[in-house]
């Protein structure tokens, strides 16, 4: 793995009971960079997102072999610290999943669980990470109020608000917009374009369209296999699989 590829999957096979779900997975997620991971539902798009931070362990009756690495570390190694590398992403889902407390405590939640106690220290963190979400001025009056009254697009930006608060280096979303309306989609793609300056993301899509407007890198997975994978102009442009090609004209779907 070099410093470009930060996430690493090697021959990566998961099992929901009798369910083949991921079939030999071998792909490198490159640096800094938007990667959608496209294809028809039910494909496996999602249980590789989850592999990348290991919430596949909290399902029952899953059977994963294989590697992830992580920044060289492969995350399913037995001595592998968990928390740790999950703190090395944020994950955004496909709705907004709020903690039961206000605006400001939801974004000074993790920074407060790793040791930030000061209140000018956690004033700072969650302006900083309230104008990154781009929603600063939207709420800065209103930072005690309930987090849950806000509208579901404001909510699915304070989540991305406190994803990034605990610094990550990877960014996972799963569908991000599509409870959205869209005006608020734009929204978060619009962040998510400033985003891949510092971060790497990596997101699950049904929208090709989406895909099209944001991925630099694209992978197509079908049935659980990644059939194809590289440089979204390339891969939109110029397939090489013929599944490919039939999914981008809309004869599978």
């Amino acid at each position: 793995m070099t410093a470009n590829t930060p996430i690493e999957v090697k021959d990566l096979n998961v099992h929901y009971g009798t369910i083949h779900a991921l079939k030999n997975i071998h792909v490198s997620i490159p640096n800094c960079q938007i990667t959608a991971v496209i294809g028809p539902s039910g494909c496996g798009k999602s249980t590789l997102l989850r592999s990348f931070n290991r919430m596949l362990d909290t399902m029952d009756d899953v059977r994963v072999t294989g590697g992830v690495l992580v920044d060289g570390e492969n995350i399913f190694a037995a001595n592998a610290d968990v928390p740790r590398l999950r703190r090395k992403m944020g994950l955004l889902s496909q709705r907004p999943f709020l903690l039961p407390m206000s605006i400001y405590d939801n974004v000074a939640y993790g920074p407060r669980i790793h040791g930030i106690s000061r209140h000018s220290d956690l004033d700072c963190t969650v302006e900083k990470y309230l104008r990154m979400a781009n929603m600063w001025d939207e709420v800065k009056d209103r930072l005690r109020e309930p987090a849950a009254k806000l509208s579901i697009g404001q909510q699915q930006r304070l989540c991305l608000a406190r994803g990034l608060a605990v610094e990550p280096e990877i960014i996972l979303a799963d569908e991000p917009t599509s409870a959205l309306d869209p005006i608020s989609s734009r929204h978060i793609e619009q962040q998510f374009r400033e985003l891949r300056a510092d971060y790497t993301l990596v997101m699950v899509t049904h929208i090709l369209r989406q895909a099209r407007r944001l991925a630099d890198y694209v992978l197509f997975m079908y049935l659980g296999e990644l059939i194809e994978h590289g440089p979204a102009a390339e891969l939109f442009e110029n397939p090489r699989e013929e599944l490919t090609k039939d999914y981008i004209k809309g004869t599978i779907s």
